[in-house]
Formats: structure tokens, C-alpha cells, sequence
């Protein structure tokens, strides 16, 4: 895996990706490191693709459910409903990287990663098979902590089921601060990689 620099970050952002707060809350507790992802229902983002490699983290609050959540983050769920106080204002803490990405048709492989990410199988399932045509596609992130964490103005563009939404402001990034160590997240990746290899997946 390459190594990343301070000099090779860029100064500011205005893509982001929408992911739910409680999923967020995970990645920045070092707990998860990839998210799954498929086309929503808006026309311009049925078929989910890496079309950034960087970006904001966007919480979302509006579709998290507990059922879809295994147990253990169900408190994060509730702490993210009680601090989710405005519907018009929304704070972005978080930028990060695509370090590598890859496709899942199997429940197989799916289940291999259950215990790398915060949603249950059943949820994980139901997303492999809506569309089935379309593959999952999964996402390594190496995720950062802004140290200016702006509140921005939720405008009507940013709403509805959509993955991406360019910003109507560039995001100073400034100084960002890993939420894992090079060596934490290339351990944490790597046994992965070698989990799915040895199931013969190739990521």
C-alpha cells in the first residue's frame, strides 16, 4: 500500500459522499474501514461507482434504523439521533481517502465481511439483491478528523436517496489528523485482503 504524505493532501473539498451517522461514528472510532455501497433510487445515482477517490464524509440521520444495525450500535444510533438537533444545518467532521475497491456478488463473500462493518446480514442481503444485476461494491477508506469541522446549511440538493452532492462551498481541509495510524489501518486492510483471498476473491 502506498504511503500517504501531508504534502500530497489537497487544500479543500467540496464532494461528498452521504453515509449514515452511525456508520461515520464507527469509522471514526477506527472500528470500520470500508463501506458498502449500491445505487439509490435518484436517477442520476442508480448505479453506485468510485467516481472520487476523496472526499467529505456527509451524516446522514433520515434512513438509519436499528433493525438494520447489529446490536452493539444501537447506543451510537440513539446518541446520533439525540445530537442531530437541526434539520437545516449539518456538520462535516470527516474527509477520506479510496485506497482500494472491489465487487461482491456472493452472499459468500458478503458474509465474510459481516464482521467488518456495522450493518446486519439481513440488511446486507437485501442491498446485494435489490438491483441484482449490479454488483456491490465495496470501499476501503482511510479516513481523517478535520481539526476545522464547518456547520454548513442543508440546501434541497443535498436531500433525497443520492450518494455524491458537490458542495456550494469549498471545505478548507487545513491540518486532518488520522483516525488510524499508517501501520493500524495497512494491518487492518491487509487482513482483510487476506481473508477474501483466501476465499478467492481478488480485491
Amino acid at each position: 500500500m502506498r504511503r500517504l504524505t501531508l504534502n500530497m493532501f489537497p487544500d479543500t473539498s467540496n464532494i461528498a459522499l452521504k453515509e449514515w451517522a452511525v456508520a461515520i461514528k464507527a469509522m471514526s472510532a477506527g472500528n470500520q474501514v470500508l463501506t458498502i455501497r449500491k445505487g439509490g433510487i435518484h436517477k442520476d445515482d442508480r448505479n453506485f461507482r468510485v467516481t472520487h477517490r476523496e472526499f467529505l464524509l456527509y451524516p446522514t440521520y433520515e434512513h438509519q434504523n436499528h433493525l438494520q444495525l447489529k446490536k452493539e450500535y444501537h447506543k451510537d444510533l440513539k446518541a446520533s439521533q439525540k445530537t442531530n438537533n437541526s434539520l437545516d444545518q449539518v456538520k462535516l467532521e470527516f474527509w477520506c481517502r479510496v485506497t482500494n475497491r472491489f465487487e461482491i456478488r456472493t452472499e459468500r463473500i458478503l458474509d465474510i465481511l459481516s464482521g467488518y462493518h456495522v450493518w446486519t446480514n439481513e440488511y446486507a442481503h437485501k442491498r446485494l439483491h435489490w438491483r441484482p444485476k449490479n454488483p456491490l461494491t465495496v470501499a476501503f477508506l482511510r479516513v481523517y478528523r478535520l481539526q476545522n469541522q464547518p456547520t454548513i446549511p442543508v440546501l434541497e440538493k443535498y436531500t433525497g436517496c443520492k450518494s455524491w452532492i458537490d458542495l456550494d462551498q469549498k471545505i478548507s481541509l487545513g491540518g486532518m489528523n488520522p483516525i488510524l495510524s499508517d501501520q493500524e489501518y495497512t494491518d487492518r486492510v491487509n487482513n482483510i485482503q487476506n481473508i477474501l483471498s483466501e476465499s478467492k476473491i481478488t480485491t
